[in-house]
């Protein structure tokens, strides 16, 4: 007997293809029957019409420390979110040394996926591993560039971390300890990471005026590294620059003509979100928090740093914390908007998150068709409810996939359907080495989710972000029902696909 039979579903299979109406039957945790499937189940569910696909995968996740703290995964997994790709930007869970150590006593990349194996999760995790991470470790929170003595602890260190099951390494270059670092020393880090068979992965040093300058520099890290390139969130932003996506492009093309693997991740959205401190110049970030800490509040060197934003012209009004823009928090208060933005970072010991409308529409629809662009949140699991409900995120921790079905292709037609489905599971599948995901076909892993084309939506704006998505109705993780009609189950049916193991390598 069946576990699960699936009756009467539009079935978008991962590959780009055209739908087809079929079944899929369910054993244990694979798809073991797809197309015309009779038999009796545990579970039978008609599908009515509605389309099942492979379980998304979030190509781009902050979700690292979010799954220990809720495992349920909710703002992830309602959105027929099955996988998620952890350690970007630089920053990863792990490595950690002493002195970073909290609640979870973790150090290592294989402790802390074991630790997620206990702990359980209702999504898969692959894992990367933070260049940031690595750096901090070994150099603490210096700005110059690394010894030859150091780089090789931090080559020592990544390619432990992809003995213990990291897919690649990533890079956040706007992110200080990250940005102190030479392209020698990426490339150096890149190296070890090849001979392993692992990806890198880029928050590049600039995605405004120099995103030429930045995209050829990940280029030139690749080549010389001879290593798969991944760049992170493609964008960019500020008024001025809005087009140059159409030029990055092309130079990407390009390469991918002459043989270099690059592909890209984007979340479909014109806002930006990260850390407020990013306002403040690299060089005041060393020593961390306490070096800033000192900083501001030391008037001379504070409006040095005062005065180098203002010359940055930063547009306060489209800055917005809490739900509302710097401008507006500065006029309540009878302040410049620098200062406002200063005293609440040192109010907040700079752990302020910020919403920042930079890009256009265009340029979203633009990157969003290009084939060698995946679909990524570039946001942690969020609840509306208990630790993970705090603040005021980006709309992206709930709404990503969904709107991009509703959006961009029920809409605006920007997407066929079957291409954005391939967007979300086989394309990122490939990308990872997950050979057994992405792909509705007998044997692969039961990853799915039902949808109904027609209702999915997102319901999260950035006023009220803690919203989850309406028309998901039933999301299979590893052949376990973790949403039905809706609505989470509890279960934490998700695996961690350590690199070599859990994708049929």
């Amino acid at each position: 007997m069946l576990d699960v039979l699936i009756k009467n579903a539009r079935i978008v299979d991962g590959t780009g293809s055209p739908w087809y109406f079929g079944d899929i039957a369910v054993q244990g945790q694979s798809i073991v029957g797809i197309g015309r499937v009779d038999g009796l189940a545990v579970r039978l569910i008609d599908a009515g019409g509605m389309v099942v696909a492979p379980g998304f995968i979030d190509a781009h996740s902050h979700s690292d420390m979010a799954l220990l703290k809720s495992p349920l995964a909710e703002s992830k997994i309602r959105q027929g979110i099955t996988t998620e790709v952890i350690g970007q930007c630089g920053s990863s869970a792990a490595p950690r040394g002493p002195h970073e150590r909290d609640e979870y006593t973790y150090a290592t990349v294989a402790e802390y996926l074991t630790l997620l194996e206990t702990t359980g999760t209702a999504v898969n995790v692959v894992p990367l591993v933070g260049h940031g991470t690595l750096r901090q470790m070994v150099m603490g929170h210096v700005d110059r560039a690394a010894t030859s003595v150091e780089i090789a602890e931090m080559s020592r260190l990544v390619s432990i971390a992809l003995d213990e099951g990291a897919h690649g390494f990533t890079t956040g270059l706007i992110y200080p300890p990250g940005s102190y670092a030479t392209q020698l020393e990426i490339v150096a880090l890149a190296r070890v990471v090849a001979t392993k068979g692992g990806i890198y992965a880029t928050h590049m040093r600039d995605e405004g005026a120099r995103l030429l300058e930045s995209i050829r520099e990940s280029i030139e890290v690749a080549e010389t590294a001879q290593i798969p390139l991944h760049i992170s969130h493609h964008k960019v932003c500020g008024e001025a620059n809005w087009g140059l996506v159409r030029e990055s492009l092309k130079v990407i093309d390009a390469k991918r003509e002459q043989g270099l693997d690059i592909t890209l991740d984007q979340y479909p959205y014109t806002a930006t979100s990260t850390g407020l401190k990013v306002v403040i110049p690299a060089w005041a970030h060393e020593g961390g928090v306490e070096g800033l800490t000192e900083r501001l509040s030391d008037p001379a060197t504070r409006l040095t740093i005062r005065r180098q934003i203002v010359e940055s012209e930063q547009r306060w009004d489209s800055v917005m914390v809490d739900g509302i823009s710097i401008h507006e928090r500065a006029m309540k208060q009878g302040q410049e908007p620098v200062d406002a933005c200063l005293d609440l970072l040192l109010a907040d010991k700079f752990d302020t998150s910020m919403v920042r409308f930079a890009m256009c529409e265009g340029d979203v629809e633009y990157v969003l068709k290009h084939p060698a662009v995946m679909v990524g949140s570039d946001a942690s699991g969020r609840a509306i409810y208990g630790p993970l409900s705090v603040g005021t995120p980006h709309p992206r921790a709930y709404g990503t996939f969904p709107r991009v079905l509703g959006i961009y292709v029920r809409e605006r037609k920007v997407l066929t359907l079957e291409e954005a489905v391939r967007k979300m599971t086989g394309f990122p599948a490939a990308r990872f080495q997950l050979w057994n995901r992405g792909l509705l076909r007998p044997g692969m892993k039961a990853d799915l989710v039902l949808f109904d084309p027609a209702e999915i939506a997102d319901v999260a704006t950035y006023a009220k972000p803690h919203a989850y998505p309406r028309g998901v109705a039933l999301v299979m993780v590893n052949g376990k029902v973790v949403v039905d009609t809706g609505e989470h189950l509890g279960l934490l049916a998700g695996q961690v696909l350590r690199r070599g193991s859990h994708t049929g390598l």
